[in-house]
C-alpha cells in the first residue's frame, strides 16, 4: 500500500497561481494524498478554484475550511493543530509554487528510512519568476543546527514534510505567536531533538514575486536584501518572538536546547562588541561567513 500524507495549504487571494500548484499536486505519483486548504477570506475566487479542484478529484479527500484571518503563520498553525487532522505524515504547500514530479514520494521515502522519532524534512528548490520559469536553484551553505535556526530559516514551507512523531510534537506545543510558521517548525523541532533532513535535490519551482513574504536565499542581490533586513527592526523582533515562544515550550526541549536558551539570554544582556562576541562564542551563524558577520555587526549595534 502506498504511504499516505495529508497536504496542508494555507491560501489568501491566490487564485492567479493556485490552479498550477493544485495541478502539480494532482500529478504526484507513488503515494496516497489528501488535501486540506484553509482560506483566509479570499476575495479573488480562490475558494472557487479549490472547490472546482475537489469536484474534479472525487476520489481524493479534499477539504476547504475558513482560516483565522490573522496571517499566514496563524493559518498554518490552525491546520497543523486542527483536532480533526488524522495522524500520520503531513506536507506543507504554498499556494503559488509548482511541485516537481515525485516530490511527495521522495520525501516519504526519506523520512520512512529514518526509523522512529520525530523527523523534519525539507528540500532545495528551483527559484522561478512570476511566470514559473526557473532561473536558479536554491542552495543552503550550512548544515541545519540550533545555532543556525535561532537566526535563520533553512526549511521553506514549500518543501516541509513532517512525520507523525514530529507532527505530534508540534501539536503538543500548540499554536505560537511567531512571525513565520516554517521558521518555527525548524527552530522548535531542532530544539526538541528531531532528526533534520535537508534534501539537496530540488523538489519544486519556488515562485519569486511581489507577494512573497520573505523570498528565497541565494544570489548577490538577495544577499544585499537580506543584509538590509538584518539591520532593520523586523529581524530582531522575529528572533525575539521565536526565542520567547521557545522558552514557553521549555519542557518539550532537550536539555542542551534549554541550556542554549539560558546562554543566549545571558549573551543578549551585554552591549556593543561584548554582545557580538558572546553570541559568536555561542556559535550563532547564518548560511555564509559574510551573512554571519553582518548578523554579528547588527547584534553589536542592538539590531539583532
Amino acid at each position: 500500500m502506498a504511504p499516505h500524507v495529508t497536504i496542508l495549504l494555507g491560501s489568501f487571494n491566490g487564485a492567479r497561481h493556485l490552479p498550477a500548484q493544485l495541478a502539480s499536486i494532482a500529478a504526484q505519483r507513488g503515494c496516497d494524498w489528501s488535501l486540506r486548504v484553509s482560506d483566509d477570506a479570499s476575495t479573488d475566487g480562490t475558494r472557487d478554484v479549490v472547490s472546482a479542484f475537489a469536484a474534479a478529484h472525487p476520489e481524493r479527500d479534499i477539504r476547504l475550511r475558513d482560516g483565522p484571518g490573522r496571517g499566514a503563520a496563524a493559518n498554518y498553525f490552525g491546520l497543523l493543530c486542527d483536532p480533526d487532522l488524522p495522524p500520520g505524515a503531513v506536507a506543507l504547500a504554498d499556494q503559488d509554487d509548482l511541485w516537481l514530479g515525485g516530490k511527495l514520494a521522495r520525501a516519504l521515502r526519506r523520512i520512512g528510512s529514518a526509523g522512529s522519532g520525530p523527523v523534519l524534512y525539507g528540500a532545495e528548490a528551483f527559484l522561478a519568476g512570476e511566470t514559473g520559469k526557473p532561473y536558479r536553484r536554491s542552495a543552503a551553505h550550512i548544515a541545519p543546527s540550533l545555532e543556525n535556526a535561532a537566526v535563520q530559516n533553512l526549511f521553506g514551507g514549500h518543501s516541509i514534510v513532517l512525520n507523525a512523531d514530529a507532527l505530534a510534537l508540534v501539536r503538543q506545543a500548540g499554536p505560537q505567536d511567531v512571525p513565520f510558521h516554517d521558521w518555527w517548525l525548524y527552530l522548535f523541532l531542532t530544539a526538541a531533538g528531531a532528526r533534520l533532513m535537508l534534501d539537496p535535490l530540488p523538489v519544486a519551482l519556488y515562485r519569486q514575486h511581489g507577494g512573497n513574504l520573505v523570498g528565497a536565499p541565494g544570489g548577490a542581490l538577495a544577499g544585499l536584501r537580506r543584509a538590509g533586513r538584518v539591520f532593520g527592526s523586523d529581524y530582531g523582533r522575529w528572533i525575539a518572538a521565536n526565542l520567547d515562544a521557545l522558552e514557553r515550550v521549555g519542557p518539550l526541549l532537550t536539555p542542551q536546547a534549554r541550556e542554549f536558551l539560558v546562554r543566549y539570554r545571558q549573551s543578549t544582556q551585554k552591549r556593543g562588541p561584548f554582545r557580538a562576541a558572546a553570541l559568536r562564542r555561542l556559535g550563532l551563524r547564518r548560511d555564509t561567513a559574510l551573512a554571519t558577520a553582518v548578523y554579528l555587526v547588527a547584534a553589536a549595534v542592538g539590531r539583532a
